[in-house]
């Protein structure tokens, strides 16, 4: 890959100290790659400290048309943060101050570079947390929770990452500094242009600030778990508690397979028999959660039921389901790794089908993931030096992606589309919305110089 221009890269280190940039390749390699194990090497790594030298970098790229892409942690499983056109990483992991904690106004202002385990550690003192925790609270950032919308498993009762948002500080593609959104919990003056970056995977502007929407701990919290001699009538029992008025505050599926890899790590956790599993958590007062618990047993009883009770202790199985993602790993040399949704009565016809079009491409597969929102994480276990496999996964996940569609579902729920999903979006986008949406893109980034490619494909 070619150097910066030397004139630009001139300028770069006369504008930061060396340490802040980067542009031997070995030192860049650690900016190369994501989560989805695919690899990019940027021409030169940059760090920065405030929202000024962001938008100086961005203004100078712009001069050059040099790409820029923004990155977090790296946790991303979608592709979103490689540098695939090269150019400069902008890493923001420097960016990691906790600006204000205000639990009177029940906000905390925060910098890209935070961990979301931070923001619920510096919340949590005052009797707050922000429900958006993915199973990588501990390791990803919060400027990479907003890119890619990343929720977790609360979002069942408390919503997406979108809804505890209440503004934004950012920086344009233009290299121009904005504001978005307000301090306070309503607020109608302009665009919603606060929404709109959420979730826009760092092609229209970058983030330097957060102002985030903290909600009060519950009382107290429960566990429920429930055992099922197959997916279809445990699908059906998520629709049932879905479709009663109780909410639980988390309500995730485990499937087969991702049962035979807990009993691989920790014999005898789970029952023989148990073809299916829920992991329910409830919260509430100490009344809410006695009604709540009645009523989501009741709904949880069909004719696939081994067990189902309340648990005192869940963290030995939350443990074991926040691990599944990286044990899946042991398994297989790759996986590729889907977040579908579908509307949460659709569910038992999308997991029969994720099984029949695995079965019949001869894929092996493992589900789970936050079934009380329809949202599955499909995961297809492949080799990638078996070209005949891989040919067969990409016809599996074709298929998937096909399925999800025609039951009203969309292709992600949190991780984003980045460039893994890319292809796809235009079976779920109409054309005149996609070209809308590159409008949108053009008014923000004139020069598509900021992520580039992502997002949807740009050559149609």
């Amino acid at each position: 890959m070619n150097a910066l221009p030397d004139a630009m890269l001139i300028r770069l280190q006369r504008l930061l100290p060396a340490d802040r940039v980067l542009t031997d390749p070995a030192d860049c390699l650690a900016y190369a790659y994501d989560n989805s194990r695919r690899l990019t090497l940027p021409q030169a790594v940059v760090f920065a400290l405030t929202a000024e030298e962001i938008s100086q970098i961005l203004r100078l790229c712009n001069e050059f048309n040099v790409p820029v892409t923004p990155r977090g942690r790296g946790t991303g499983t979608a592709g979103g943060s490689l540098p695939e056109q090269g150019g400069i990483a902008l890493s923001l992991e420097r960016m990691d101050r906790v600006i204000t904690v205000d639990p009177a106004n029940r906000a905390i202002v925060v910098e890209p570079g935070v961990l979301n385990q931070t923001v619920q550690d510096s919340a949590k003192p005052h009797g707050f947390f922000w429900p958006p925790d993915p199973t990588s609270a501990p390791f990803c950032s919060i400027g990479g929770n907003l890119a890619t919308g990343a929720g977790g498993p609360h979002a069942v009762k408390y919503g997406t990452t979108r809804d505890h948002v209440l503004g934004l500080k950012a920086v344009t593609g233009k290299g121009d500094i904005i504001r978005t959104g307000c301090y306070t919990t309503k607020g109608v003056v302009g665009y919603d242009l606060t929404r709109l970056l959420v979730g826009s995977e760092g092609t229209l502007a970058v983030i330097t600030e957060a102002t985030l929407k903290l909600t009060p701990l519950p009382e107290k919290t429960g566990g429920i778990t429930a055992h099922y001699r197959d997916i279809e009538s445990c699908a059906r029992a998520i629709a049932a508690v879905m479709a009663q008025p109780h909410i639980p505050s988390a309500l995730e599926l485990l499937d087969a397979a991702s049962l035979q890899l807990i009993r691989g790590r920790q014999p005898g956790l789970l029952p023989d028999d148990t073809q299916a599993m829920l992991m329910i958590e409830i919260d509430g007062s100490a009344h809410e959660l006695a009604a709540t618990a009645a009523a989501i047993l009741q709904a949880l009883q069909n004719d696939g039921l081994i067990n189902a009770q309340e648990a005192s202790d869940t963290a030995r199985l939350w443990a074991a389901r926040k691990a599944l993602s990286p044990l899946l790993r042991d398994i297989a040399p790759k996986k590729i790794n889907e977040d579908v949704v579908v509307p949460v009565s659709r569910l038992p016809e999308l997991l029969s089908g994720l099984r029949r079009i695995s079965s019949r491409h001869q894929i092996a597969n493992a589900n789970f993931g936050h079934a009380g929102n329809g949202n599955i994480h499909v995961n297809l276990l492949v080799n990638p030096d078996d070209p005949q496999e891989m040919l067969r996964a990409e016809a599996c996940l074709d298929e998937i992606f096909s399925l999800v569609l025609q039951l009203h579902g969309t292709l992600s729920g949190e991780h984003g589309v980045g460039s893994e999903k890319r292809a796809f979006v235009d079976r779920e986008i109409d054309p005149v919305t996609l070209q809308l949406m590159r409008d949108i893109k053009k008014t923000f980034d004139p020069q598509l110089i900021l992520n580039p490619g992502k997002l949807f494909p740009w050559g149609k």
